[in-house]
């Protein structure tokens, strides 16, 4: 099975219609599938709900499918450093289900293993817990969270081998895995391919079964880093 495309929208033909529940890694500006993302906001398909820790910046991310109105739904954790969003939001023009980030993450790690759904005590007493169901456990109120099913799952990493097996580079981990494994059907986009058998074993973050279509979207604006030198001082004799 060839799981390797030529671009962004080549690996995502056949997957997109509105009203998808798409599963995207990253964390700020760290590990974000942008090629992926272009390219569903260049298909034009709307009312999508994204399950996300964030919603990227400003024209970066998901904000970019927030500025073309393609976004219904953010099922997301951090929120902030997004003006669109909360525009959106107070306005309301995009519905957001909050989830502490720890809650959200194994959410997307309960739906890969398929599991519907799990108590913790995160969030009791507080808005999270509004509408959901509470149960004793020696002593303790639990709340029931859902695992997360998404139809698509979007992801960012740093290397794959044809076969899909899968390496992720430090911070650009993030919520890569989780929301690579709750998806039915998940593209990758990586900075490089290397022939099967290049990559260690017991470095592969995610298992090629997970992975359905892969992309390579190199080269990459590393947006978040920024290298600073000083100016070196002349020799005194």
């Amino acid at each position: 099975m060839n799981k390797l495309f030529p671009n962004a929208a080549a690996a995502l033909d056949g997957l997109l219609r509105d009203g998808l529940l798409i599963a995207s890694g990253g964390f700020g500006l760290s590990g974000i599938p942008e090629r992926l993302l272009d390219a569903v906001r260049d298909s034009g398909v709307k009312n999508l709900t994204f399950a996300s820790n964030n919603a990227g910046i400003d024209n970066e991310g998901i904000g970019k499918l927030l500025r073309t109105r393609q976004v219904a739904k953010m099922i997301a954790s951090y929120v902030g450093e997004n003006k669109e969003f909360e525009r959106q939001y107070l306005a309301g023009e995009l519905e957001v289900e909050f989830a502490p980030q720890g809650t959200l993450a194994e959410r997307m790690r309960a739906g890969g293993a398929g599991i519907p759904g799990f108590y913790t005590k995160t969030g009791v007493g507080t808005l999270v817990a509004e509408g959901k169901e509470v149960k004793n456990f020696d002593g303790q109120d639990y709340i029931l969270e859902r695992g997360i099913f998404a139809d698509l799952s979007l992801v960012k990493a740093w290397k794959a081998d044809t076969t899909g097996n899968v390496v992720f580079r430090k911070t650009a981990r993030n919520f890569n895995v989780p929301a690579a494994t709750c998806g039915k059907v998940c593209v990758v986009e990586v900075e490089e391919v290397v022939p099967v058998g290049s990559l260690d074993p017991d470095c592969i973050h995610l298992p090629g079964v997970y992975v359905q279509r892969i992309i390579v979207g190199a080269p990459y604006d590393k947006k978040i880093e920024f290298r600073t030198v000083r100016e070196r001082q002349k020799e005194t004799v």
